[in-house]
């Protein structure tokens, strides 16, 4: 859309506005005091979210505007120009929060007459336009990632190296290991390690590769683009790091993060408990002191890869006298990886396997702890108190690291959404010449790029030294429901056959649902980003 620069400046500067008098307006609902009333935020929970997907769409859309300027080609210019159409006609209309629930600006008490620059822009999402870029898609005209990132070719190098190991080691077996609900295979793991992926960015000092988080970002996202379960094996790695990074003594730092880079030990975060969920500050499971040792005692859940784990970033209450955030405690809590056979050797520590829908490479958990002992040198940072501070700090990162997965298992969808509608015949043709399997692919393509664009500003964010809970949260809630509308519509696609077991888009609508619920579930997600925006 270079052509119209002024005409894209005028529109964002209009929706800036539009996002300013929304929360202006949602201010006035549930700051009748001047201070924000919980009471009135539950009630008015719609508009409260309704706010956070507008704030959304309009970073999105300044995010598509600025890749738009620095890319060139007729695949772009036609995602750029059908996404600022069919963003903005949501955005007049309704913004789907989820398949029954839409954000409308009359949820805030206001409504929006557009522009003639807008109402220009809106009328850019024509069929001739999406079955232009469907043409192109299936021709083949467009890069991996049907149209071009705007990445630095160095970004680019490392996107190759890992979809070329991701089609060659991963892709060839991910069904399988869905399918008879295996562990991602050793072999996997030794390999990624070899690559650096455990240590991507850790400092250099501490053994790690000390790239950046747009590096982790195209990373996480070509692994998951070959199987989710995959992709998420370095989450484990970069929150632990991020945490001993963030918090951790310097002889914490020296031990771990070098064992933790070389992919020598696999930690696994074990915060969740039954009761709790999303309610991180009241969980109940403790750690009493005795001499040199803490004693813990408590149950947790949805626990991943907790068998084969060595390290358990593990929080716990610490002050038996407090009943919210204060008096969490973080602990790097060493164990034994269990095996088939017995999956926690370790004293104190029981478990047993959720069995999931799908995310199943690495197993999901119940742990018990009673009496289970850790080294007092192993609180993170040495002081009591400290363990929810510290969880925060990690959330920026977790939540980008979430995105690029998102968008590694839209874009799966995608490819296999696009492969299927060229090989399958009906009535005398290909499925990609029919208009709605056309819209559907174009559709997929636009949605995906606008959520990388919005998530690699975030990890732009994050590596220049900003605060980005807010442009990460934003790009968790957006890729999310792009993962899960692409591989719903590429399920679709293939028609029956994408409900059998055997095709690999059944697997890929399993995974791509559990990215609505973990890190920070879309209702949650939408009530931080409000937060925020309220100030």
């Amino acid at each position: 859309m270079k052509d119209m620069p002024h005409q894209l400046d005028t529109v964002l500067g209009e929706l800036a506005d539009l996002q300013a008098r929304a929360t202006e307006s949602l201010r006035a609902m549930v700051s009748p005091g001047g201070k924000i009333d919980p009471e009135a935020l539950e009630v008015h929970q719609h508009a409260v979210h309704a706010l956070s997907w507008l704030a959304t769409y309009v970073e999105s859309l300044r995010q598509l505007a600025a890749w738009s300027g620095r890319v060139g080609g007729e695949i772009e210019e036609l995602i750029a120009r059908i996404g600022f159409g069919e963003y903005l006609t949501q955005i007049a209309g309704g913004i789907p929060m989820s398949q029954t629930e839409f954000a409308r600006l009359s949820d805030l008490g206001m409504d929006w007459q557009p522009t003639d620059a807008a109402r220009r822009l809106m009328a850019g999402n024509t069929a001739e336009a999406r079955a232009r870029l469907a043409a192109l898609m299936a021709d083949g005209k467009g890069s991996a990632t049907f149209g071009a990132t705007g990445l630095d070719d160095d970004l680019e190098m490392i996107r190759d190296q890992f979809r070329r190991w991701a089609d060659d080691k991963v892709v060839p077996q991910a069904h399988g290991w869905h399918l008879k609900d295996e562990l991602i295979p050793m072999e996997i793991i030794a390999e990624l390690a070899g690559l650096g992926v455990f240590g991507l960015t850790i400092p250099e000092e501490f053994g790690g590769l000390g790239l950046s988080k747009a590096a982790m970002v195209v990373v996480s996202e070509e692994l998951s683009r070959g199987y989710i379960g995959v992709g998420s094996l370095g989450t484990r790695s970069e929150i632990a790091a991020e945490l001993i990074l963030g918090g951790g003594t310097d002889d914490q730092k020296a031990y771990w993060l070098p064992r933790l880079a070389s992919g020598e030990i696999l930690p696994t975060a074990v915060f969740t408990e039954p009761n709790t969920g999303s309610d991180l500050g009241s969980l109940r499971t403790r750690a009493v002191k005795e001499g040199d040792r803490w004693k813990i005692t408590g149950n947790k859940t949805w626990i991943t890869h907790a068998a084969r784990t060595h390290v358990m970033t593990l929080l716990a209450r610490t002050d038996p006298d407090t009943t919210d955030y204060r008096g969490l405690s973080m602990f790097l809590a060493e164990k034994t990886p269990g095996t088939d056979a017995d999956p926690f050797p370790t004293p104190g520590m029981t478990g047993g396997e959720i069995e999931v829908l799908g995310y199943r490479g690495m197993k999901e958990y119940e742990l018990g702890f009673d009496g289970f002992e850790v080294g007092a040198e192993n609180l993170l940072g040495g002081v009591p108190g400290q363990g929810f501070k510290q969880l925060m700090q990690t959330f920026e990162s977790a939540r980008i690291q979430t995105a690029a997965r998102a968008i590694g298992v839209a874009q799966n969808a995608l490819e296999l959404g696009l492969q299927y509608a060229l090989d399958r015949k009906q009535f005398g043709k290909a499925l990609i010449r029919f208009p709605r399997v056309a819209d559907k692919l174009a559709m997929m393509a636009v949605e995906i790029m606008i959520a990388r664009q919005l998530t690699y500003f975030s990890a732009w964010q994050k590596d220049h030294g900003h605060r980005c809970d807010l442009e990460a949260g934003m790009a968790k809630l957006l890729g999310a429901r792009v993962a899960w509308s692409s591989a719903d519509n590429a399920l679709q696609i293939h028609g029956g056959n994408g409900f059998a077991l055997e095709y690999q888009i059944s697997r890929v609508l399993c995974d791509a649902r559990i990215l609505n619920i973990f890190e920070g579930a879309a209702e949650i997600q939408a009530q931080v980003i409000a937060r925020r925006l309220l100030g």
